[in-house]
Protein backbone atom coordinates (compact mmCIF):
# COMPACT_ATOMS: atom_id res chain seq x y z
CA UNK A 1 0.00 0.00 0.00
CA UNK A 2 1.46 3.59 -1.00
CA UNK A 3 2.79 5.19 2.30
CA UNK A 4 0.56 8.36 1.67
CA UNK A 5 -2.81 6.15 1.38
CA UNK A 6 -1.55 3.92 4.59
CA UNK A 7 -1.02 7.03 6.47
CA UNK A 8 -4.20 8.96 5.41
CA UNK A 9 -6.34 6.07 6.31
CA UNK A 10 -4.93 5.56 10.08
CA UNK A 11 -5.57 9.49 10.46
CA UNK A 12 -9.03 8.54 9.73
CA UNK A 13 -9.53 5.14 12.15
CA UNK A 14 -7.12 7.68 15.00
CA UNK A 15 -9.86 10.50 14.47
CA UNK A 16 -12.79 7.65 14.13
CA UNK A 17 -11.17 6.08 17.76
CA UNK A 18 -10.78 9.08 19.53
CA UNK A 19 -12.63 11.90 18.08
CA UNK A 20 -16.28 12.84 18.16
CA UNK A 21 -16.90 13.60 14.46
CA UNK A 22 -20.63 12.93 14.17
CA UNK A 23 -20.86 12.05 17.23
CA UNK A 24 -20.15 12.38 21.40
CA UNK A 25 -17.20 10.77 22.61
CA UNK A 26 -17.12 7.99 24.24
CA UNK A 27 -15.00 10.29 27.31
CA UNK A 28 -17.20 13.06 27.27
CA UNK A 29 -20.21 10.40 27.27
CA UNK A 30 -18.65 9.45 30.64
CA UNK A 31 -17.26 13.09 32.03
CA UNK A 32 -18.59 14.42 34.95
CA UNK A 33 -21.28 11.61 36.04
CA UNK A 34 -21.69 11.17 39.84
CA UNK A 35 -20.30 7.64 41.20
CA UNK A 36 -23.53 7.36 42.69
CA UNK A 37 -25.32 6.76 39.18
CA UNK A 38 -22.42 4.89 37.59
CA UNK A 39 -24.29 1.99 39.28
CA UNK A 40 -28.27 3.49 38.74
CA UNK A 41 -30.31 1.38 37.10
CA UNK A 42 -33.09 2.72 35.22
CA UNK A 43 -36.72 0.93 34.13
CA UNK A 44 -36.83 -1.41 32.15
CA UNK A 45 -33.23 -1.62 30.96
CA UNK A 46 -30.91 -4.36 31.76
CA UNK A 47 -27.56 -2.43 32.24
CA UNK A 48 -26.31 0.45 34.35
CA UNK A 49 -23.39 3.24 32.89
CA UNK A 50 -20.83 0.88 34.35
CA UNK A 51 -21.81 -2.14 33.00
CA UNK A 52 -22.56 -0.60 29.53
CA UNK A 53 -18.29 0.95 29.89
CA UNK A 54 -17.52 -2.41 31.25
CA UNK A 55 -18.87 -3.93 28.18
CA UNK A 56 -16.74 -1.85 25.77
CA UNK A 57 -13.61 -2.09 27.84
CA UNK A 58 -13.73 -6.24 27.45
CA UNK A 59 -14.86 -5.96 24.16
CA UNK A 60 -12.13 -3.70 23.18
CA UNK A 61 -9.43 -5.62 25.20
CA UNK A 62 -10.60 -8.50 23.48
CA UNK A 63 -9.96 -6.96 20.12
CA UNK A 64 -6.57 -5.58 20.99
CA UNK A 65 -5.79 -8.37 21.98
CA UNK A 66 -6.90 -11.05 19.53
CA UNK A 67 -4.57 -8.33 16.95
CA UNK A 68 -1.53 -8.34 18.87
CA UNK A 69 -1.42 -12.27 19.83
CA UNK A 70 -2.21 -15.90 18.03
CA UNK A 71 -2.39 -17.01 21.56
CA UNK A 72 -5.31 -14.67 23.05
CA UNK A 73 -8.45 -16.33 23.92
CA UNK A 74 -12.02 -14.68 24.03
CA UNK A 75 -13.74 -14.60 26.74
CA UNK A 76 -17.04 -16.97 26.00
CA UNK A 77 -19.94 -14.84 24.25
CA UNK A 78 -22.19 -13.69 25.26
CA UNK A 79 -21.36 -14.01 29.22
CA UNK A 80 -17.65 -13.46 29.13
CA UNK A 81 -18.41 -9.57 27.58
CA UNK A 82 -20.76 -8.41 30.13
CA UNK A 83 -20.38 -8.07 33.71
CA UNK A 84 -22.75 -9.89 35.86
CA UNK A 85 -26.39 -7.98 36.04
CA UNK A 86 -25.87 -7.03 39.71
CA UNK A 87 -22.47 -5.88 39.95
CA UNK A 88 -21.88 -2.57 41.18
CA UNK A 89 -18.44 -0.72 41.29
CA UNK A 90 -17.23 1.91 43.69
CA UNK A 91 -15.38 5.67 42.45
CA UNK A 92 -11.94 3.43 42.20
CA UNK A 93 -13.36 0.40 40.17
CA UNK A 94 -15.17 2.99 37.78
CA UNK A 95 -12.06 5.65 37.25
CA UNK A 96 -10.24 1.56 36.50
CA UNK A 97 -12.82 0.47 33.78
CA UNK A 98 -12.30 4.31 32.28
CA UNK A 99 -8.61 4.06 32.32
CA UNK A 100 -8.03 0.57 30.81
CA UNK A 101 -10.25 1.82 28.13
CA UNK A 102 -8.23 4.68 27.10
CA UNK A 103 -5.42 2.72 27.70
CA UNK A 104 -6.07 -0.12 25.61
CA UNK A 105 -7.68 2.22 22.71
CA UNK A 106 -4.05 3.97 22.77
CA UNK A 107 -2.53 0.48 22.63
CA UNK A 108 -4.27 -0.30 19.61
CA UNK A 109 -3.59 3.25 18.00
CA UNK A 110 0.14 2.49 18.43
CA UNK A 111 -0.50 -0.53 16.51
CA UNK A 112 -2.16 1.41 13.68
CA UNK A 113 0.49 3.55 13.49
CA UNK A 114 3.74 0.63 13.33
CA UNK A 115 4.55 0.79 9.58
CA UNK A 116 5.26 -2.92 10.02
CA UNK A 117 1.17 -3.60 10.49
CA UNK A 118 -0.49 -3.95 7.19
CA UNK A 119 -3.76 -2.54 7.42
CA UNK A 120 -5.25 -5.18 4.62
CA UNK A 121 -3.25 -8.04 5.81
CA UNK A 122 -5.61 -10.87 7.26
CA UNK A 123 -4.49 -11.16 10.67
CA UNK A 124 -2.42 -15.02 10.25
CA UNK A 125 -4.16 -16.31 13.59
CA UNK A 126 -7.64 -15.02 12.61
CA UNK A 127 -10.13 -16.09 10.17
CA UNK A 128 -10.07 -12.57 8.11
CA UNK A 129 -10.24 -10.53 10.53
CA UNK A 130 -7.32 -7.50 9.54
CA UNK A 131 -6.51 -4.42 11.26
CA UNK A 132 -8.55 -1.93 9.44
CA UNK A 133 -11.74 -4.04 10.11
CA UNK A 134 -11.10 -4.38 14.15
CA UNK A 135 -10.42 -0.52 14.19
CA UNK A 136 -13.91 -0.23 12.25
CA UNK A 137 -15.13 -2.69 14.69
CA UNK A 138 -14.13 -0.87 17.56
CA UNK A 139 -15.14 2.37 16.75
CA UNK A 140 -18.67 0.68 15.28
CA UNK A 141 -19.54 -0.96 18.85
CA UNK A 142 -17.69 2.01 21.12
CA UNK A 143 -19.88 4.54 19.38
CA UNK A 144 -23.17 2.30 19.26
CA UNK A 145 -22.77 2.01 22.84
CA UNK A 146 -22.18 5.57 24.11
CA UNK A 147 -24.83 6.09 22.94
CA UNK A 148 -26.82 3.67 25.27
CA UNK A 149 -24.71 5.71 27.78
CA UNK A 150 -25.83 8.68 27.02
CA UNK A 151 -29.56 7.45 26.89
CA UNK A 152 -29.42 5.94 30.70
CA UNK A 153 -28.08 9.05 31.30
CA UNK A 154 -31.06 10.89 29.82
CA UNK A 155 -33.05 8.92 31.82
CA UNK A 156 -30.97 9.65 35.20
CA UNK A 157 -31.48 13.39 34.41
CA UNK A 158 -28.04 13.65 33.85
CA UNK A 159 -27.42 14.96 30.52
CA UNK A 160 -28.07 18.27 28.78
Amino acid sequence: MDQNIREGIVKELVALLTQGNAHVTFTDACANIPVALVNKRVPELPYTVWQLAEHIRIAQWDIVEFCISAEHHSPAWPAGYWPAPETAVDEAAWHSTLAQIAADRDRFVALLHDPNQELLAPLPHGTGQTLLREALLIGDHTAYHTGQIILVRRLLHNWE
